[in-house]
């Protein structure tokens, strides 16, 4: 089937340095959160959803506003 189009929803997982606990949920549109470290003991906070690309963009937009360092985001199979 491939990847799904720009105008379709996707599963997406965003890290970001820093904690955030589930409280966060609700203001990034019910996300999963998740906090965690990297294997260098550096704190994260992975968000994990199924979101079109306006929502994306939505927590991309509020990840900044909180100063909160972007790791990475990952779109499709979760691993």
């Amino acid at each position: 089937m491939g990847q799904p189009g720009l105008d379709q929803p996707a599963t997406y997982q965003i890290q970001v340095r820093g904690r955030l606990d589930a409280s966060w949920s609700d203001w990034f549109d019910d996300v999963t959160i998740q906090a965690g470290s990297r294997s260098d003991g550096t704190p994260v906070t992975t968000l994990t959803g199924l979101l079109d690309q306006a929502a994306l963009h939505g927590i991309l937009k509020r990840i900044r506003d909180l100063g909160l360092p972007l790791l990475e985001v990952k779109q499709g199979g979760l691993q």
